[in-house]
């Protein structure tokens, strides 16, 4: 794995060296998107309108717009320059519980690795955690912005940092009109019954035990069809021909001989003055 931060964990007045990197990866099947005429590829382009051109990557800039039609330049040079104290370190502001944090809160999660010598103190935090069962809420700045994160114990040996939605993201369910129809209390019968069977499929949690099986049939089918040459290939891109430069010469020339007019041009008469106006 390659690591995509480089900073350090700051708790007080310690500070443990780390190393950030992506903890999960997409395992989707991913499409192309297809002419169904030909089967070739689709190609979206970037497009100035205004210009009419296909702009080089140097030349788009990131703009926020403040008013209609009207935009702020923001460089990069200009984020990496905001006064951010978290801008390389993960800044732990207080510990909680771990299951006092709804899950709706988190978002991507990183692994977090001791770098530089770092090993023995990412270890001491480690275990004091684990003993405590907290988890930590930092803050930290990654992909041009600070977010606000959790680092909690992630099995026997390391820490993860959850990067998490803040408060005024998580939209209040309150405004589902449905959620009103459960307002009654239950049927104590049926609820007995709805407790039971909850007790009878409790199980631990073990996930290599529920596999992606829609990816696995979109695979089955692909392959059958691979099998059975049901595939597209798309057609080879024209190429161009090979020109003859004299023939071409002459096919120019007889292009500019059938636009000519028929007969000699005239010369130019002399200018004949305009007539002085009448009195």
């Amino acid at each position: 794995m390659r690591s995509i931060w480089k900073g350090s964990i700051s708790f007080g007045l310690v500070h443990i060296p780390v190393r950030l990197y992506a903890a999960t990866e997409d395992r989707s099947v991913h499409f192309h998107l297809l002419h169904r005429r030909c089967g070739t590829r689709i190609r979206y382009r970037r497009w100035c309108p205004h210009c009419g051109v296909e702009p080089e990557e140097g030349d788009i800039a990131r703009g926020y717009p403040w008013a209609p039609g009207q935009y702020v330049i923001v460089e990069d040079a200009d984020l990496e320059s905001l006064p951010l104290p978290t801008a390389r370190t993960v800044a732990i502001q207080a510990f909680v519980r771990l299951d006092s944090i709804d899950p709706i809160y988190f978002d991507r999660t990183y692994f977090l690795e001791p770098a530089d010598g770092g090993g023995r103190a990412y270890g001491l935090l480690r275990e004091a955690m684990r003993q405590t069962g907290r988890a930590a809420v930092a803050r930290v700045a990654l992909r041009h912005k600070e977010s606000l994160a959790c680092v909690r114990v992630y099995g026997d040996r390391a820490l993860v940092l959850e990067t998490m939605h803040r408060a005024d993201e998580i939209r209040d369910p309150g405004v589902l009109p449905g959620l009103a129809e459960t307002a009654a209390p239950a049927d104590p019968g049926e609820l007995a019954l709805a407790v039971d069977l909850i007790d009878r499929l409790t199980a631990p949690f073990e996930p290599e035990r529920y596999p992606d099986r829609y990816r696995e049939a979109l695979l089955a089918m692909i392959e059958e069809r691979v099998r059975g040459r049901r595939i597209t290939v798309p057609p080879a891109p024209p190429q161009a021909p090979v020109v003859d430069l004299m023939e071409a010469l002459r096919a120019s020339l007889r292009q500019v001989e059938q636009a000519a007019p028929v007969g000699p041009v005239p010369a130019p008469g002399p200018v004949e003055p305009a007539p002085a106006p009448r009195p």
